[in-house]
């Protein structure tokens, strides 16, 4: 049997990286895609595990020709995770124009570009597997976070909307919203902050990109053959 192809957007660090590194386990061939992290994202290539010819492929994600340039050297891809994602913490009366467009350009836009790029091959082969990393602030919202509340919360909405679309074509699409993960994205905050953060969470820690990474396995595997349009939420109990 080919050897399946697992594409991770953002996969140069975080939550990415972890999940590139638990897919390369699960017999994956691995396209660590990156746009800044050209350092982690070579360091975490030598760490890949198996024989698959994993690649790590640079692409900015805001632009489209980009986005084409990174499908086009990655090949067919059997499974897509939409996880990059930038955030911008600041009151809403703050927010620029500018900085809205860009956190959608990155969080929304690219995840709707590198899905419509990937569904050629899966559509052909009448079988793939498309999963977003939204957050549990796309469910519930988060003050002075709106556009990331908003963005994240399109990417639920794109999965629903998907899987009955690509159903018929034996495509799954879920999504994952992840609560408080201990990543740089959350490397603002104070450790008052996070310490906060942690006693709100009902299981009383923060979350670890493995622990993403292994919901990510699960909906790529046989075990989930028959769940699409779902939002599975890793929060430890943050949001129920």
């Amino acid at each position: 049997m080919r050897t399946k192809t697992a594409l991770v957007t953002g996969g140069g660090k975080g939550i990415g990286a972890a999940i590139c590194r638990r897919l390369a386990r699960e017999g994956f061939r691995v396209i660590v895609h990156y746009n800044t992290s050209e350092e982690e994202a070579k360091a975490l290539l030598r760490e890949l595990s198996g024989d698959a010819a994993h690649e790590a492929i640079k692409a900015d994600l805001r632009r489209e020709e980009e986005i084409e340039s990174l499908f086009r050297q990655a090949g067919d891809i059997d499974l897509l995770v939409n996880n990059a994602g930038i955030a911008r913490q600041c009151l809403f009366t703050d927010m620029t124009a500018a900085q809205w467009d860009e956190l959608f350009s990155v969080d929304v836009r690219a995840a709707f570009l590198c899905t419509k790029c990937a569904m050629p091959h899966m559509i052909h082969e009448k079988a793939g597997n498309v999963i977003f990393i939204s957050s549990m602030w796309g469910q519930v919202g988060a003050s002075c976070e709106v556009a990331y509340s908003a963005a994240k919360a399109a990417l639920i909405g794109m999965t629903k909307a998907l899987a009955k679309e690509l159903g018929p074509s034996g495509i799954r699409v879920n999504c994952i919203a992840p609560g408080v993960i201990q990543t740089d994205m959350n490397g603002h905050l104070s450790p008052e902050d996070m310490e906060a953060l942690r006693e709100e969470t009902p299981l009383e820690r923060i979350g670890k990109p493995e622990e993403i990474a292994g919901v990510v396995a699960f909906l790529a595997g046989k075990d989930a053959a028959f769940i699409t349009g779902q939002v599975l939420g890793v929060n430890g109990g943050f949001v129920i």
